[in-house]
Parts: structure tokens; sequence; C-alpha cells
């Protein structure tokens, strides 16, 4: 069949004018469409087509009902709620929050630290498997890196512990730092709350063991332990970094097998090591212990150690004291954060900051000079009115 003559200009040149019952071919008008045939309303009318409902927000009281059940799926958008940095999430999320205030701070906290390939992952699954076995509600928060290249993080550590996501006593939550550590410790310390909210016992925070991380991670935590391999080679860098300074424990893993051995004398040598290093805490002697998180030997005996921690430090107060402390430099720590965004957000330094910029590269003005200037450009009460008003 051929197309009428007004579509003569929609005929390819092989197709020939006059109908031929030995041409087998037809030409159709296609279909006007923005997109493609398939979405347009000629063959798909809007009355035929199924309207999917648009997500409900959540109120405040529903997030805090939620979480006080212990659901998880509403735990995790609670959580996701307080990693928004959207200012309209930020207040409902701090609402959220105060309402939960009096049922936190009744969980153990642990950070765990160490090099790349030390196995914290498979200590942490090993150890919270054996938590959960006992009865006790676990949550694991991972902290990402973000890159400071594409702003992306990977938040993979829950395919690495498989066996403990499945545990229903625990709950696992990778969490991205925003690129600066005091994102990390702002969106972590809240979301450790929200989860002693839902009922959690034991916290265990997993830091990504490189750069200064770890000392963000003591400074939330109440236990701190760092995670070693045998024959770690120069091991004074530990001391240099002092990351050795920060821990309540030092536990050498993957002590098993024709490694055992090894791991002995490497406990050996911490051992001797700790003697010349100030304890981490106060009334607490830290020592070296060995583990297999993969055979999961020397468990037991490291939960005790933390449970014999968690009975010192409170009857000497200094498990108070610490936590006290940590609230006072959260508040300094959100407080700076918090100046920060003001300033950088401020529609008049944005646009004086090319200049200044130029200027201090040229030799114009010294750095003081710029900061000096930009300092007296700056006007905190328009922007806190503005950041009310976002």
């Amino acid at each position: 069949m051929l197309m009428p003559d007004k579509d003569d200009d929609l005929r390819p040149s092989w197709v020939p004018k006059e109908k031929n019952p030995e041409f087998a071919c037809t030409v159709m008008r296609g279909i006007d469409s923005a997109v493609n045939s398939v979405t347009s309303a000629k063959y798909y009318p809007k009355e035929n087509l199924r309207r999917v409902p648009l997500r409900k927000k959540m109120s405040v009281e529903e997030y805090v009902e939620g979480v006080k059940k212990g659901d998880r799926m509403i735990l995790a958008k609670a959580i996701t709620l307080i990693e928004s940095n959207a200012p309209k999430d930020f207040d409902k999320a701090q609402r959220v929050l105060q309402a939960l205030l009096p049922r936190t701070g009744h969980s153990l906290r642990i950070g765990i630290t160490g090099v790349p390939g030390a196995g914290k992952s498979t200590f942490i699954e090993a150890f919270g498997q054996l938590l959960c076995q006992q009865g006790y509600k676990v949550a694991v928060l991972a902290v990402d890196p973000t890159s400071s290249i594409t702003g992306g993080s990977i938040l993979g550590d829950k395919t690495r512990m498989q066996k403990l996501s499945r545990e229903p006593n625990c709950f696992i939550r990778p969490s991205p730092s925003g690129g600066t550590l005091g994102g990390v410790a702002r969106k972590s310390r809240e979301t450790m709350m929200l989860c002693e909210a839902a009922g959690c016992d034991v916290i265990l925070v997993e830091t990504v063991g490189v750069g200064q991380s770890e000392t963000t991670v003591r400074s939330m935590v109440d236990f701190f332990m760092l995670v070693v391999l045998t024959g770690a080679g120069d091991d004074l860098q530990g001391i240099k970094k002092g990351i050795m300074e920060l821990a309540d424990a030092i536990v050498v893993n993957k002590a098993d097998g024709d490694n055992l051995e090894r791991a002995k004398v490497t406990q050996g040598e911490y051992e001797r090591m700790v003697e010349f290093i100030r304890p981490a805490t106060e009334g607490w002697k830290t020592h070296a212990y060995r583990c297999s998180a993969l055979k999961k030997t020397g468990l037991l005996e490291l939960w005790a150690v933390m449970r014999e921690f968690e009975k010192v430090t409170k009857q000497s107060g200094a498990f108070e004291n610490r936590r006290q402390r940590q609230i006072i430099a959260w508040v300094k720590t959100m407080i700076d954060e918090h100046l920060h965004n003001l300033f950088y957000e401020d529609p008049v330094i944005k646009g004086r900051l090319p200049e200044v910029r130029a200027a201090v590269l040229a030799g114009v003005v010294s750095p003081s000079q710029a900061v000096a200037e930009l300092i007296r450009t700056f006007d905190l009460d328009r922007a806190a009115a503005r950041h009310l008003d976002s």
C-alpha cells in the first residue's frame, strides 16, 4: 500500500509512485513525538496510564515513632535525613534528634582502625556475629572517604559483611565523610544517637585507616582499637603517627595457621612498645592481644576486655568525663563548621573572592590583608538571616 500523494515527500526515491502488486513495500507516516513512538499520547492516552503516587514525606512524629520501635527501614531513612546537606532537612533532622535525645547514650561505642589489609571488615563481621549470638543489638557504622575530586563514595562495606548483614539484630550503615573530617564527626555522631535510640547496645565505628580519620573517630567513641598485622615492618611509624597513643587495645589479627607464631612475636613487640606510650584512657593500661577473625578465636577474650574497660572507667568516672569532653568538642566543631559555611556561602563574599584571590596572586596585597578585607566585608547578621530564610 502506497502513501497518498500529499505524503510524496515522505516516500523514498526507490518506491514506485504507481501501485505495484509485485513491490512489497509500505510507507507509513512516523509518529509525531518528542521522545519516541512508544511514549506517544496518540497510542497511549493519558487516561489509560497508571499513575504512580509520589513517595509521601514522613513527618517528625513518624520518624520518631519508627526509630523507637526499631524499624530498620525508618532508621535508615532517618539517617539519610541526618546526612542531607539541605537546610530544610537539617531543621527537620534536628527536631527528630531532639525528640529522641532521652533514649541515647546507653550503648558502648567502639572505634576500630588499622592499615588497609589488616582485616578490619573481617574482624567486624566475626565480632558482630558473636555479639548478635549473645543477644546484643549491634550497629556498624563504616566511614567511607568522599573523593575530593569526584565528590563520590564507594559505600561498599556492606558487601564485605554479607553474613553479618543478614543478622536481624545488626544494622550496617556505610556513611560518606562528605570530604571533610568535620562531616564525619557531625553525621556519624548523630547517626550513633539514632542507632542508640533504636535500641542498639553496641556500636562499632570502622575508619578507613588513613590520614587523620583515626583522631576524629577517637573523639566519638568510648573504646578505641587498633588492628595490626604480623611483621608490620617499621613499627615505630605507629608511634610517630600517634595512632598507638589513641588505642585502648592493640589487636594482632590473622593469628592462625602458619602465621600463629609470628603473631605471638608481634604481640610481644607491641606489648613492649606500649610501655613507652602514655595510656589513651586515664586509669586503663593498654595491652596487645591476638585473635583470628577467620577462625573466630580470641574474640570472646576481646569482648571481656571491653566489658572490663567499661566497668573500670565507669567506676573511676573516666567514662563519663570522656563523654562530656566529646560533647563539648562536638559543639565547638559544629560552630566552626556552621561559621565556615555561612562565610563561603555568602553572595557578597562569593563575589569578592575572585578579585581578592587575584590580588594576592599578583602580589598587590598580602594574604593577611586579604583575609582582613574579606572579614570586614562579611556581614554575619545578613548571612544568618539568609540561612534562616532558606
